[in-house]
């Protein structure tokens, strides 16, 4: 018989090299599912809710992974598995769910944030991205606003993925300033394509640098065009920041 269960977690994205497992570079995936199997005596693999590219934090994430025997005490472990990892992971929690129940294919929504900064911080240089300039938040978030009447984000997607189509629903898209120099892009939609949230940053902050006005990155949008979009910006200061399932299926238990 197998067992499903859902754990919530969160890492600091800097020492990996995104979630997935790859050969030659250390992931999330591959140190939770060592840390799993280790502490639980089973073979554990670890399916979680998306990717996450090099060096992207999570704030929430969500993953699962069967056993072949029921877990007798799952606080106990979760207490155990922050003994042993690092101080870039932490879980949250890990709780029994349906054994089809799947933490990637069964989110409704996810949502991300970007931080930037505008005044140098020392302290902040490894999760943020600091802007030599002043930029037209104004711009930015009319532009970003446009994204909310469209689904076919391909001029955002990095190419040549394997996903089946390039259509997703954004819910919300907003810069919103948390002080005169730490500004945040909030972005929640019910999916994301590889690549999406970085290069869609960094096509509206070259609105805010007035190099391209809001018609122009509609333009952009409708164009189905990766060239015609701005560079993406790097992965540091991205952070995953919720997940949403069906309430009959999982309720987020962190808060």
């Amino acid at each position: 018989m197998r067992y499903r269960y859902f754990t919530e977690l969160a890492y600091n994205g800097a020492s990996f090299h995104g979630w997935q497992i790859q050969p030659n570079a250390t992931s999330v995936q591959e140190t939770l599912e060592k840390a799993f199997s280790l502490i639980t005596r089973q073979n554990i693999q670890i399916t979680g809710c998306g990717r996450t590219d090099t060096g992207v934090h999570a704030r929430y994430y969500v993953a699962h992974f069967d056993t072949e025997e029921a877990l007798s005490e799952p606080t106990q472990l979760m207490y155990q598995l922050n003994r042993y990892l690092g101080a870039d992971i932490v879980i949250y929690s890990i709780s029994a769910v349906d054994s089809e129940t799947h933490a990637r294919f069964h989110a409704v929504e996810r949502a991300y944030e970007y931080h930037i900064i505008l005044r140098k911080d020392p302290f902040l240089k490894d999760t943020t991205l600091h802007l030599p300039y002043e930029p037209d938040v104004e711009s930015m978030n009319k532009s970003a606003k446009l994204l909310l009447d469209y689904t076919d984000f391909t001029s955002f997607s990095k190419l040549h993925t394997d996903v089946k189509t390039n259509d997703c629903k954004i819910l919300r898209a907003e810069w919103v300033n948390r002080s005169s120099h730490d500004l945040v892009f909030h972005i929640r939609a019910d999916r994301f394509l590889r690549n999406m949230v970085r290069a869609i940053v960094g096509t509206l902050l070259e609105v805010g640098k007035n190099r391209m006005t809001p018609e122009e990155f509609e333009n952009v949008i409708v164009s189905r065009n990766r060239s015609k979009a701005g560079t993406s910006v790097p992965g540091h200061a991205l952070f995953l920041t919720d997940v949403v399932y069906p309430k009959h299926l999982f309720q987020r238990v962190t808060d």
